[in-house]
């Protein structure tokens, strides 16, 4: 898969060239996590709740598995980038870490200013459960550090904990890549294949102790290692796929998956090593860019992958604003509501669409990303003051 080891490192926020089949995977899960969150806030999806309860119930209860495809996907590309023998072949820690931090917070923040302002717009004339209160000083420091669930601070829009979560993963992961290549001082053959192997070691130990123990404990779900267990599988996944017997290695996580499963069954789990099993199918090139899956079909999927991030990130004020209008122009009106949650749903792909052409995809710069902060910072105290008056 030499387009992923090429794409820039994360589970969305990518401009680089990259499999279309990883597209294809992320778009998907895109467009489920979109229509999560659609069943869940808003009075749209309980008004139409009696025309499809099994629909809009599963949509409630297992849609937001997919963010395990995610999860492993960000693992995954994190190992080609990274360190795609196991060796880290970046050279500072702290400038990878400082882009993806760049990378992640411009479309990031400019996302949460659209949710601020979209809130208080709302907010005079339409009320809901599902409507953010206006923000406070500290709740705008930690949402734009991406430190809001640590600081139990609520977030400012749905769905961006898995950003600051992403941040988590991808700074794990880097950390001990470069730690590892620094605990061998050996020059010879010998000492580099030593050190190559320590990397993806320390990663598996880590995904166990997430899968086998730290993963079953919901009061960690604020931090990173509660998530490595699929990442890590995702990272081991692009290892294992370029390993001299990957059957073999596949075979053995496999078998650590299932022990997983074993101690504590978790569907998410399931899904997360589900995601593991074809990305290594893919990667022996069971799916041909020229052929496989029909163009057709797969080709809008993949559109909507490569803007995945920034749907992921903006489609929540989308929502809100078109749950409001619906309701309060065809209030009680099944039909219209249910209109108006495909409305919801193709504007929030428009919206992603231009958050991607204009934030996301130029370059991402360290000024970019404080101007950007400091537009959510300015935009939420405007709405405070405006609150308080």
């Amino acid at each position: 898969m030499d387009a992923a080891a090429r794409s820039h490192i994360g589970c969305m926020a990518s401009s680089s060239p990259r499999s279309p089949w990883i597209d294809v995977l992320k778009g998907t899960a895109c467009m489920a996590i979109v229509w999560h969150h659609l069943s869940v806030y808003g009075p749209l999806a309980r008004t139409v709740w009696p025309l499809a309860p099994t629909l809009l119930a599963w949509l409630y209860d297992y849609a937001r598995m997919a963010v395990q495809i995610f999860l492993v996907v960000g693992g995954y590309l994190a190992a080609a980038s990274l360190a795609p023998t196991g060796l880290a072949r970046f050279e500072s820690a702290a400038a990878q870490l400082s882009r993806r931090f760049v990378r992640l917070a411009v479309p990031y923040a400019a996302a949460l200013v659209a949710a601020v302002a979209v809130a208080a717009l709302l907010r005079p004339w339409w009320s809901d459960p599902s409507l953010p209160g206006a923000p406070h000083w500290g709740q705008l420091l930690a949402n734009a550090f991406m430190l809001q669930d640590l600081m139990d601070q609520s977030a400012l829009s749905a769905g961006v904990w898995y950003v600051a979560i992403d941040l988590q993963l991808f700074s794990m992961a880097t950390l001990w890549l470069a730690l590892a290549r620094r605990a061998g001082q050996g020059r010879t053959a010998w000492g580099v294949r030593a050190r190559a192997a320590l990397g993806p070691a320390g990663v598996l130990a880590g995904c166990t102790a997430s899968l086998w123990f730290f993963n079953r404990d919901p009061a960690l779900d604020a931090w990173g290692i509660y998530f490595f267990g699929s990442y890590g599988l995702g990272m081991c996944t692009y290892w294992a796929t370029g390993s001299a017997r990957p059957a073999r290695s596949m075979a053995a996580l496999a078998l650590l998956a299932a022990v997983a499963l074993a101690l504590d069954f978790r569907p998410r789990l399931a899904l997360a090593f589900a995601t593991c099993a074809l990305l290594a199918w893919l990667a022996r090139g069971a799916l041909p860019n020229r052929s496989a899956l029909p163009r057709r079909a797969a080709a809008p999927l993949a559109w909507v992958g490569q803007r995945s991030y920034s749907v992921f990130l903006v489609h929540f004020p989308v929502c809100l604003a078109v749950n409001a209008a619906f309701s309060t122009l065809w209030p009680a009106q099944i039909w219209m509501h249910a209109l108006g949650l495909w409305v919801a749903f193709a504007a929030s792909i428009l919206a992603g669409c231009l958050l991607y052409e204009n934030v996301e995809r130029p370059s991402a710069t360290a000024l970019r990303a404080l101007r950007w902060q400091a537009r959510l910072l300015g935009a939420g105290w405007l709405v405070a003051i405006a609150q308080s008056l």
